[in-house]
């Protein structure tokens, strides 16, 4: 005659155990906060130790010490190569908004531009600033290699301050807002 036991009745620590494996689950993003809600709800009402084994059987399985490593030098790794990037960052000639009387300064390649670029990805007639009563504007006046500010491509005219980068073709500036004193 065989006799089957009962299964043993859940203790608090196994519970404790089972809801911290929940938790962990959830903090890692392996489940969903209404999964990990409906869970621990089950882990409460849970009899004996099968019960509490089924809530979290299916549980994704926790990453590995290998894998965590793996992680954190990936990590790291880009981390690293993003400083690097930022770092290596050509830095930008600086181009001096005028601080004279004129309302308009022509940029491109040919002699009579008030910046002459000799560079070949300028237009001979590539872009102008204007003064205007609350500042300046820049504007492109149909160059092939378009004129850029902050990185967008200019499709109007675009108000512009000290700090911003500006491109005429390839030649890039970063705008102040004086000449630097000599």
């Amino acid at each position: 005659m065989s006799s089957t036991l009962p299964p043993f009745r859940a203790s608090d620590g196994e519970r404790d155990r089972a809801i911290d494996e929940l938790r962990d689950r959830a903090v890692e993003g392996r489940i969903s906060h209404d999964t990990f809600v409906g869970r621990v709800d089950q882990v409460l009402r849970a009899r004996n130790r099968d019960e509490l084994d089924e809530v979290v059987a299916d549980l994704p399985r926790r990453a590995t010490l290998r894998q965590r490593l793996t992680d954190a030098v990936a990590a790291v790794s880009e981390f690293t190569s993003r400083v690097q990037s930022a770092w290596r960052r050509p830095r930008l000639p600086r181009l001096a908004l005028p601080d004279d009387e004129r309302l308009r300064y022509v940029v491109g390649r040919g002699s009579a531009c008030d910046l002459v670029l000799s560079d070949l990805t300028v237009s001979r007639v590539h872009a102008e600033l204007r003064r205007e009563s609350d500042g300046w504007m820049l504007v492109d006046l149909g160059s092939l290699n378009g004129t850029r500010l902050n990185g967008w491509r200019l499709v109007g005219p675009a108000r512009v301050r000290s700090g911003d980068e500006i491109a005429f073709g390839d030649c890039g500036f970063l705008l102040t807002s004086s000449q630097p004193s000599v």
